[in-house]
């Protein structure tokens, strides 16, 4: 009988398996019906042969990815491995679907979920699928900045105390400016009072690799993370993880995941999460040591400039910031007189250089451990020039991004209610049963369910007018805005 090798973080069993049916000249009476490039010349030429080649479905030899039980399940089980989990799923609609797995698996309709107001849309919309109801914690504000912070312990400690019947703390790991919450003080005081913690981690999973970052949160006892591995991993685009402690029922999680995950996973993410795996187990440390380098540098170059302030862990007060995400670049923008958004117009437009976003007064650029110094050196040069030939006056500016909202009926009641359409303008003082967000960074300015104020109708229409992408409402030009019809 043959011995069963034991896997180590050196094996791809995903990619290993593709490879094997790539090479096995297997006649094709499956999907894709491209066959392998064949039946669509222009794709393969375009995507490369290699690649459509992989492009396979759910084969035997491949395992499926709603029931794993061969190739995906050893190399779930190495990335839990790797990042400190009992159980990893892989996901391939990107950590939207993850995140939304973490809410759905441990709320129901009429439960309790704390969480901050400054989550990404996905966690939100969680909540319009299955009616449970969010305890806002308002975030601390940055007053020079304008940004939204992290929960304070003392916040959540107060809404556990007004809502004991919660059943989880959902918790950014970091925001997208890298501000982090006392993510292991509220495991613990959660786990005292009975709830389970989940952690957006987004834009954390270099966390994971590297002691010199902030504490990831399967480090500080949270029961599930959602950790998007494309976007500082170095898998494709769209393919994320679900890490669970033994806490939640991971069969169960399975259960929830493939409620709404594709049943046709795509072999490309997932070989692509299983690589990306390997590299960080193995390289992890080196590649967000660059990482931190090469922030750092940025930062106290562009800090040199005058005007700019890209901040960092002067900001951690071990509170609302209670750490910092030091590979984070963000820099503050209002002195100089121009929106972030503009400055993120400029950066692409005049100097073929693409940022993550640009807000209303802030800009974010995604630094990696596959970045070189000619970029870096590139980014601060360009500020450089775009400070000497667009500053002005700041006078008039918008000087915050978030503005605390006005709770009146829970999200799912609000977007399923019958509704009116009415411009925004004319919608102070009713009941959003809608999102309004800029994209990105995906943090509702209006979620449904919230009343609509004067000062939020002014943000969006000073959004709108610095360029910003407002999306979410059903009225494609964001002129009109639905509303809770209060008469029906």
């Amino acid at each position: 009988m043959e011995e069963t090798r034991v896997l180590t973080q050196y094996d791809t069993p995903i990619h290993h398996a593709l490879e094997e049916q790539r090479l096995n000249r297997l006649a094709h009476f499956d999907v894709p019906g491209h066959k392998g490039g064949r039946g669509n010349r222009e794709l393969k030429e375009f995507l490369g042969a290699d690649c459509v080649k992989l492009d396979m479905n759910s084969m035997k030899p491949l395992d499926n990815l709603c029931h794993p039980v061969s190739v995906i399940k050893d190399a779930q089980q190495l990335a839990a491995e790797a990042f400190g989990a009992d159980e990893a799923f892989f996901i391939v609609n990107g950590t939207t679907a993850a995140v939304q797995a973490m809410i759905m698996s441990v709320t129901v309709a009429g439960d309790k979920i704390i969480m901050p107001r400054n989550v990404h849309r996905s966690a939100i919309n969680a909540l319009v699928v299955n009616g449970a109801i969010p305890v806002y914690v308002n975030p601390g504000v940055n007053q020079r900045l304008g940004i939204p912070l992290g929960m304070s312990v003392a916040d959540v400690e107060q809404a556990i105390k007004e809502n004991p019947d919660a059943k989880a703390i959902l918790v950014n790991n970091p925001t997208y400016y890298g501000i982090c919450s006392d993510i292991r003080g509220i495991v613990k005081i959660a786990h005292e009072h009975g709830m389970l913690v989940l952690a957006d981690e987004a834009h954390g999973t270099h966390f994971y690799f590297n002691d010199r970052l902030p504490v990831s949160a399967m480090e500080a006892g949270a029961d599930m993370a959602a950790v998007s591995m494309h976007k500082t991993g170095g898998s494709l685009t769209q393919s994320s993880i679900l890490l669970t402690k033994n806490t939640v029922n991971a069969d169960y999680v399975r259960q929830i995941i493939n409620l709404t995950q594709t049943t046709s996973g795509s072999y490309l993410l997932l070989s692509s999460l299983d690589i990306a795996r390997k590299n960080m187990s193995l390289n992890g440390r080196a590649y967000s040591d660059k990482m931190i380098e090469f922030a750092d540098y940025a930062r106290e170059e562009i800090n040199k400039l005058g005007g700019y302030y890209a901040f960092g862990e002067e900001l951690i007060d071990r509170d609302s910031v209670f750490d910092f995400d030091r590979t984070k670049l963000s820099v503050h923008t209002r002195d100089i007189g121009l929106a972030g958004i503009e400055v993120y117009d400029l950066l692409r437009d005049d100097y073929g250089i693409q940022i993550e976003f640009g807000d209303i007064g802030n800009i974010l650029a995604i630094i990696s451990g596959g970045d070189r110094m000619l970029e870096i050196e590139r980014l601060i040069s360009a500020l450089s020039e775009i400070k000497r030939l667009h500053e002005r006056e700041k006078s008039g500016m918008f000087d915050h991004e978030y503005i605390n909202p006005k709770i009146v009926m829970g999200p799912q009641k609000a977007f399923f209610s019958k509704k009116q359409s009415v411009p925004i303008e004319e919608s102070s003082d009713m009941i959003c049963s809608e999102f309004v967000m800029c994209y990105p960074p995906g943090i509702p300015i209006l979620a449904p369910g919230e009343m609509i104020t004067q000062e939020i109708i002014h943000y969006i229409e000073y959004a709108k007018e610095k360029g910003c992408l407002v999306t979410g409402t059903q009225d494609m030009s964001v002129e009109n805005i639905n509303v809770v019809d209060i008469n029906a």
